[in-house]
């Protein structure tokens, strides 16, 4: 068994849920703005991650690199089984409300704005389109680099309905959590609509596996201020490792058992906040 094969110590409770994977064809054409060009990431190899953990449901999300052709995320929808996944979508101001309906009932519940290079929607879109998809009772993920919250947050504020944070944030550069972006952060989970996945800290943790400690005091941070507003992700398949280092699943899962100590708030993390903000 190798490293990237291990089991996790964490077991996982029933109805554990992935918030955040992303799937890739070469069959599928990339969009003009698109930043990466990663291996294949089919099913049937994520499938297999989610029996080694005991992942049970799943979030497919729409990979800043096919733009606002979705077709990645529906199509991957029905090849896990629309009982067990749903979907975030990138749409513009041409999608038609016939569009919209076709991908609710898909099972898409959310529009992802993916403000790093690579992204789709500018700034100055985010408001009205989180506003229109409001009308399909979809929600509104967010990725950013945490330490742009002070010149966003009044943005940020506006947008109707429930937001979703990626990454813990996704400070490029770890902060402490005395930073005065990351107080904004917490603030905004004080006030009971924001989420944040607590996924992917190998993407910006200076310190490593298998606690990502500098990005996990963020995450206890977090996880003490509003453990009913907290997600969990592997980010599988991984397309940015960072500076430490692809990951191995098992970890990204036995994480929790360092960040969430206690096992009912882990629960919640797992399955309970997930099932309330996806629909399972």
């Amino acid at each position: 068994m190798t490293a990237m094969e291990s089991k996790p110590q964490l077991v996982a409770p029933a109805g554990t849920t992935d918030t955040h994977i992303h799937f890739f064809d070469r069959r599928y054409p990339k969009a003009p703005t698109a930043r990466m060009d990663p291996p294949d990431a089919p099913a049937a190899d994520y499938l297999a991650m989610c029996a080694r953990l005991g992942i049970q449901r799943t979030v497919v999300v729409q990979s800043s690199i096919y733009g606002t052709d979705n077709r990645m995320v529906t199509d991957g929808i029905a090849a896990i089984g629309r009982d067990r996944a749903r979907g975030v979508a990138v749409v513009d101001e041409t999608a038609s409300d016939a569009e919209l309906e076709r991908l609710t009932k898909a099972g898409c519940c959310g529009i992802r704005f993916h403000m790093l290079p690579g992204g789709v929607l500018p700034w100055d879109k985010l408001e009205r389109l989180a506003t229109r998809v409001q009308e399909v009772g979809w929600h509104c993920q967010l990725q950013l680099d945490g330490r742009d919250l002070p010149e966003r947050i009044g943005l940020i504020r506006r947008l109707p309905g429930t937001l979703v944070i990626d990454h813990t944030g996704k400070f490029l550069e770890p902060v402490a959590p005395q930073h005065a972006a990351f107080q904004l952060l917490l603030g905004l989970v004080r006030e009971g609509r924001t989420y944040v996945k607590l996924s992917a800290p190998y993407e910006t943790s200076r310190q490593g596996p298998p606690n990502y400690a500098d990005v996990g005091l963020l995450a206890k941070a977090l996880v003490a201020a509003a453990p009913d507003r907290m997600l969990w992700a592997s980010n599988w398949p991984h397309p940015t490792p960072g500076p430490t280092g692809r990951p191995d699943d098992a970890v990204l899962l036995d994480v929790l058992l360092d960040w969430v100590p206690d096992a009912a708030t882990r629960r919640k993390v797992l399955v309970d906040n997930p099932a309330r903000v996806y629909g399972f």
